[in-house]
């Protein structure tokens, strides 16, 4: 895969006005109302401060996350180019996880969903959960962009949207996630052995907390444990011998999470002889996702080296 650069040369916004053609001007309204998402284009952005003005286009994307940094116009272009794109091909890039049922009874759940970037069939996937204070989820920014990154190096990258009321419905709706790509493994191509979670900020806890303590702490039959967590920016202290192999990083200068409180628990795991690989990038602050343009450029690589390492003992196990 290429580098952060290769990346900007080939995803760089189109100024073109044509309205079927998703530019930097786009109104952020058009792809929510766009009939190929299916209904379901308002959970690409966070709606939780009610439907954006008419006004915004892509280009404003980062005035809807508040507890977000460094937010790249070209990288929300391309997601959202990539995405209509598959629909077009007859791609199914979104899943419910609860039923009409389920939903009726507890609206929250409308709310949630799992968007589908495929990777290589056969290849493992890797769930992000994006952050947002457990306020909003800012999947535009964080799971969504991570989801295909991760499909273009052949894996399968899934982006959770959750409910935000509380963290233990957030773990709910990570492990309910996991039951249906497991049951629907083989239609979506996916290997479940060595699977990874992947989260920022809040989506980081609920990571490390399914992570830990697995899908039957959460409502759900009990699989097996991811072979790797890796989080981005979060204030996440506890832990415990359970916790799978961690990998972290996060900015200097972020007000949210501390890096040392990041490190401190790195390290605690380390005692327990848990792998771990800790980052620290000194100027950056909260929420910098992908890092393009970044001194966090390429922080991915790291990741992603991380999981396949791990991922390699995990499947040695089975």
């Amino acid at each position: 895969m290429g580098s952060g650069s290769d990346y900007r040369q080939r995803f760089s916004s189109d100024i073109r006005s044509d309205k079927d053609v998703i530019h930097a001007g786009t109104k952020i309204t058009d792809v929510i109302d766009d009939p190929i998402f299916e209904g379901y284009g308002r959970l690409i952005f966070p709606t939780v401060f009610g439907r954006p003005s008419r006004s915004m286009t892509l280009e404003d994307a980062g005035d809807m996350l508040i507890y977000h940094n460094y937010v790249n116009t070209d990288t929300t272009v391309d997601v959202i180019r990539e995405m209509k794109e598959r629909r077009m091909k007859g791609e199914k890039i979104f899943w419910d996880i609860y039923s009409e049922t389920e939903k009726m009874q507890d609206p929250d759940k409308r709310d949630t969903g799992l968007f589908f970037f495929r990777g290589n069939r056969e290849y493992p996937f890797a769930v992000v959960c994006a952050g947002g204070g457990f306020y909003y989820v800012g999947s535009i920014h964080e799971s969504l962009p991570h989801a295909l990154e991760l499909s273009r190096r052949g894996y399968n990258g899934f982006a959770l949207v959750y409910r935000t009321r509380t963290a233990d419905a957030a773990c709910e709706d990570l492990a309910r996630a996991l039951t249906v790509i497991f049951s629907n493994a083989e239609k979506l191509g996916a290997d479940t052995a060595g699977y990874s979670l992947w989260g920022g900020s809040a989506g980081a806890r609920i990571a490390a907390y399914v992570g830990a303590y697995g899908t039957g702490a959460f409502r759900e039959p009990s699989l097996p444990h991811a072979a790797a967590v890796i989080m981005q920016y979060t204030g996440h202290s506890q832990y415990s011998r359970q916790d799978p192999p961690t990998y972290a990083c996060v900015g200097g200068r972020d007000g949210i999470a501390d890096w040392r409180v990041m490190k401190r628990r790195l390290e605690c795991l380390k005692t327990f002889g848990i792998d771990t690989e800790f980052h620290l990038y000194p100027e950056l602050r909260h929420g910098f996702g992908l890092g393009l343009g970044t001194e966090a450029e390429g922080w991915i690589d790291d990741a992603v080296s991380f999981w396949e390492r791990n991922r390699k003992e995990e499947c040695k196990k089975l």
